[in-house]
């Protein structure tokens, strides 16, 4: 499967969580201490930050010339591979609340030429992951996070920036996770991350249980 390209996130970039910008909790962007794997946001220009979901799979971010990070290459399809290669490219677009991630079709080599020094990054465990409140969930959404979680036995995945098609607006998307087939009987496509929380996992609406689920992978 050909991932779609995912250029553009500008649909969610203007609709903050807190009132007059900054992160969900207020304030300019900064790496939280109780997630591990934000440090490799912010770096040496030119460094190339390494770190793992907490199934193992690699994540590479690039280190731009103002020591954040403009790129990332994911080795892992986070459950979706209706739309995800393994690997499959991201730029990281930066504003006042932070990172955003997106997508270019032909980004892979160009930043695959960028190799130089390389520092290790410690993941985050499943507890780490776990999102504390409603407003954590949709604002990483709102910054085109993507994140892989468990509920009674099963496993989904939802993404904050998807082309359904090549051509079409980003929009945000929630499947179970697994094949192609699983995807597209399962998913839900969502223009507001309020929409994603009405999604049914199981007997149960997502809202009622985000913050219990468990978080395998996310990527903001």
């Amino acid at each position: 499967m050909v991932e779609t390209s995912h250029d553009i996130i500008a649909p969610f970039m203007d609709v903050p969580v807190v009132k007059g910008g900054g992160s969900a909790y207020g304030g300019r962007w900064r790496p939280s201490p109780n997630k591990p794997q934000d440090q490799r946001f912010l770096g040496e220009p030119g460094e190339i930050k390494i770190s793992y979901t907490t199934k193992g799979e690699l994540i590479e971010t690039y280190i731009g010339s103002d020591g954040k990070a403009d790129h990332e290459i994911h080795h892992t399809n986070h459950g979706q591979p209706k739309f995800h290669d393994v690997p499959h490219g991201h730029k990281i677009i930066w504003d006042d609340q932070g990172p955003h991630l997106s997508h270019e079709e032909d980004s892979l080599k160009q930043f695959l030429r960028r190799r130089k020094m390389a520092t290790f990054v410690p993941s985050n465990s499943v507890e780490q992951n776990r999102f504390q409140s409603i407003s954590d969930f949709t604002w990483r959404m709102k910054r085109g996070g993507e994140v892989q979680f468990d509920w009674k036995g099963v496993s989904y995945c939802c993404f904050g920036c998807v082309r359904p098609a090549p051509g079409q607006a980003p929009r945000m998307v929630i499947c179970q996770a697994g094949s192609v087939e699983v995807n597209a009987q399962t998913e839900k496509w969502c223009d507001t991350a309020d929409e994603l929380l009405e999604y049914m996992v199981g007997n149960d609406r997502l809202r009622d249980v985000i913050t219990q689920v468990a978080v395998t992978e996310r990527t903001i």
